[in-house]
């Protein structure tokens, strides 16, 4: 079953620049589960983002993202786990799981009638 694994963090930690050392912390992961990752990315930061919504026919963006929260998302991996359990734990070795948060979402899947 596939999983995505939403990664929020605080966007500011990164204002200055990556950490070397947890930049290869990602390499690693990348490395111990590059056989379950189906894909996945870093996002720019929220300021670039527009939110776009339809009312009444009419097309509405909003600069930035959703919702003002202290947390951002930041990126995400997509995974083949055996079940949440896996994804979960798969979740915990994502290096942002230490100062933000992991997200673990099934994807859902739709069979053609």
């Amino acid at each position: 079953m596939q999983y995505l694994l939403l990664i929020y963090e605080n966007e500011r930690r990164y204002s200055q620049g990556y950490d070397p050392a947890e930049m290869a912390e990602y390499r690693a992961f990348g490395k111990e589960f590059g056989a379950a990752i189906k894909g996945g990315n870093a996002l720019q930061p929220t300021g670039t983002a527009t939110t776009v919504r339809v009312r009444d026919g009419k097309v509405l963006t909003t600069d930035g993202p959703f919702a003002e929260t202290k947390e951002q998302l930041g990126g995400f991996y997509l995974v083949e786990a055996a079940d949440q359990k896996a994804a979960v734990a798969m979740a915990a070795k994502i290096p942002g799981a230490r100062a933000g948060s992991i997200e673990v979402r099934p994807i859902m899947t739709f069979t053609q009638s």
